[in-house]
């Protein structure tokens, strides 16, 4: 992506009044980029380093960080949690000074364990297992909800409004797909639906043949996934092909990317496929000076790009608050103060959680695009 396209288009942001930045740049300050830049979850990677380098170019358009500009070192972990720690370690070795990522909670618990014993700072984007922030690490944020505040999203509206009697629940057997479809059932059970399938299919498989029929002989009125795009594709489409088109699907934020039309196969086998996702921050006022440019340039700011744009933000003006680019000063300024992003105003509590999540529910169209649904009362 060009530099010079973002320095003309985001300094008009009030990022220097939001971050306290010096008025010009000495060095460099390295920032980690980590997540799936290549592999099946790729789409999510490329909206990573997107929504990160933009923000990089803003910050340092406006003075950069403690005098310093911003570089970012790119992580490719592929969503492989082995991958992810010699990731963390390789960028340990090349003294980053904070991380934006990973993206599968898998990757994310393994590489913070690296990060905190070094003493970096870590954000992560889009990981929503809640164990990423349960261990006590020090320097471990989200900018994202959590699986058992998506969960609930997710169990209430199958109950409310698709008044879901007969629901099988799938999982990919991972940290993530099975941690948020079991959030999921647990609020369906505790809203009196006991989900009539539990079962996990195996990540990279496409034949769900088997799966199908015994949906089919369950006689399921809703189906729910945890997981990603590359199963929920091939599966939401061999619902529709064996005859099960009025089974409603719904999954999470692992299918925020137009690469589920493609996984599926066209957009007429995601018509109507829902999903739960943050309110769309494309749609915020903070947010329309980055989306135009973002836009002008020929990309659509979709799913996690202004997830990743905001994190490098926060990680800037953290270090600028603490006046400090070490991990720990960095984290407890944090704590202690709100942020102004392109997605608003964040806080985290002392967990390193948001302390305010806003999942809402999407519904892919015909067009095989999603638009954000009206939140339930």
């Amino acid at each position: 992506m060009s530099q010079t396209f973002y320095k003309k288009g985001f300094v008009a942001l009030a990022v220097a009044a939001a971050l306290g930045v010096s008025a010009f740049a000495q060095a460099d300050v390295k920032i980690g980029v980590a997540g799936p830049m290549t592999g099946a979850n790729a789409s999510f990677g490329e909206q990573y380093m997107k929504g990160a380098q933009a923000a990089a170019d803003a910050i340092n358009a406006a003075g950069g960080v403690n005098g310093e500009k911003i570089v970012l070192v790119k992580g490719d972990d592929a969503c492989e949690p082995k991958q992810a720690v010699s990731v963390a370690k390789s960028l340990t070795q090349d003294k980053v000074a904070g991380v934006v990522g990973h993206f599968c909670s898998s990757s994310t618990i393994p590489a913070s364990e690296v990060y905190d014993e070094a003493g970096i700072i870590a954000i992560t984007p889009g990981s929503t297992n809640p164990q990423v922030t349960e261990r006590g690490l020090g320097a471990m944020f989200r900018m994202c909800g959590r699986d058992d505040q998506q969960g609930i999203v997710a169990g209430n509206y199958i109950v409310d409004v698709l008044k879901g009697k007969k629901v099988a629940v799938i999982h990919d057997k991972d940290t993530y797909g099975q941690g948020l479809a079991d959030a999921t059932k647990a609020q369906l059970i505790k809203r009196g639906v006991t989900p009539v399938i539990y079962e996990g299919l195996t990540r990279g498989e496409k034949d769900f043949s088997a799966l199908v029929t015994k949906i089919r002989a369950a006689g399921a009125d809703v189906v729910y996934f945890g997981g990603l795009h590359p199963e929920a594709g091939p599966l939401v489409k061999q619902l529709r092909t064996e005859g099960l088109k009025d089974v409603k699907f719904m999954s999470d934020d692992g299918i925020v990317t137009d690469e589920l039309v493609t996984t599926a196969g066209g957009p007429q086998y995601v018509d109507g496929v829902l999903m739960t996702f943050g309110a769309d921050p494309r749609l915020l006022p903070d947010s329309k000076a980055v989306v135009d440019q973002f836009r002008k340039a020929g990309y659509e700011p979709e799913g996690y790009t202004l997830y990743a744009y905001a994190s490098v933000q926060t990680l800037a003006a953290a270090f600028n608050g603490a006046k400090s680019n070490k991990g720990e000063d960095a984290a407890k300024w944090l704590k202690a103060h709100p942020v102004k992003t392109v997605m608003g105003e964040k806080n985290w509590d002392a967990k390193g959680d948001l302390k305010i999540s806003d999942y809402v529910v999407y519904q892919w169209d015909k067009d095989g695009k999603y638009h954000q649904l009206e939140k339930q009362k």
